[in-house]
């Protein structure tokens, strides 16, 4: 078993490399974590309940020598819903379509039947080089990390899967971050970049802001509300009658959930929650897209929509 955790000699040769890769792992694996400490910056939505993601979000890393696309797909798990479903085959799409996987379990959890299922599905997965990855090392001593090292470097035998790398890191603490992005460089393709300089993600603005307002909404009710709330950004306007110096964008959106009884959850005593959400987010985005905004929020339901398959058209799944 090679361990990664020192950082490994660059290549001679001077070839610009450019690729996909993509983290996979169950709910809450710190997937999305890794993904903006790579990029250096907020780009996935993180959240401490399992799905949250649920959009391609892509951040990418930017070298002299080479270009790394990150791909955070959702959490695979065992679907109950339609929506479920819907996500399960967005991640087996995307890991058919990257270069490399990397296999991401936290530190602090034994390897379980999630773990496993996952594991069992990339098996299947022939061409792929795929990395195995010990996230949250901060939250463990050496000897639970050895161990958890040695149970992955075993299930990979178990399941005929052979690891590129076994990589502990710590997205939190920043270690060995650098070096991972070191060792999934050289498993790209020669290329030339696929993104210009500055971009850190492809994903519409639109998508990312809906993305911050659901993290936001979700903040304060993550045992009351189950994963029922969907935003949609229905338009964002510059205002006309601002001079060029004093910008304000307004944003419309909708958060939808699926039942009357959510609602005051959502909006709280005298609408004080909603206001939270609103304060919160707006922050977020202002700093995401560098102008002020002007958030303007609504709460609607959608009769058990990650049930139905119009409702999940409508609200982008």
């Amino acid at each position: 078993m090679s361990v990664r955790t020192q950082s490994s000699e660059q290549p001679a040769e001077a070839v610009h490399r450019a690729g996909f890769a993509c983290f996979v792992g169950r709910p809450n694996a710190g997937k999305s974590t890794l993904t903006n400490a790579l990029v250096g910056q907020k780009v996935a939505i993180t959240s401490n309940r399992p799905q949250t993601t649920r959009h391609t979000v892509r951040g990418i890393v930017h070298r002299p020598d080479a270009q790394l696309i990150l791909v955070d797909t959702p959490g695979l798990h065992k679907p109950r819903t339609l929506l479920g479903e819907r996500l399960n085959d967005v991640v087996r799409t995307t890991w058919a379509e990257v270069d490399v996987i990397g296999f991401c379990v936290p530190a602090d959890q034994k390897l379980g039947p999630g773990d496993r299922f996952i594991a069992k599905e990339l098996a299947g997965i022939r061409k792929t080089p795929k990395v195995a990855i010990v996230t949250k090392t901060d939250l463990v001593d050496p000897k639970v990390l050895a161990e958890q090292l040695i149970a992955l470097d075993q299930l990979g035998k178990e399941l005929g899967i052979e690891w590129a790398e076994i990589v502990p890191v710590s997205a939190v603490g920043d270690k060995q971050v650098g070096l991972l992005a070191d060792l999934l460089i050289p498993m790209m393709p020669a290329s030339p970049p696929l993104y210009p300089e500055g971009d850190l993600t492809d994903e519409p603005e639109q998508v990312m802001v809906a993305e911050l307002i659901r993290e936001a909404a979700l903040e304060g009710v993550r045992d009351e509300l189950p994963h029922s709330i969907a935003v949609v950004v229905e338009e964002m306007l510059p205002r006309e009658d601002r001079p060029a110096d004093r910008p304000l964008l307004d944003i419309h959106a909708n958060l939808y959930i699926e039942r009357s009884s959510q609602k005051g959850i959502i909006i709280g005593p005298k609408g004080k929650r909603l206001k939270e959400v609103g304060m919160k987010s707006r922050q977020q985005i202002e700093a995401l897209l560098g102008t002020p905004v002007f958030l303007d929020l609504h709460v609607k339901i959608a009769k058990d929509w990650q049930r139905d398959p119009k409702q999940l058209r409508k609200l982008g799944f």
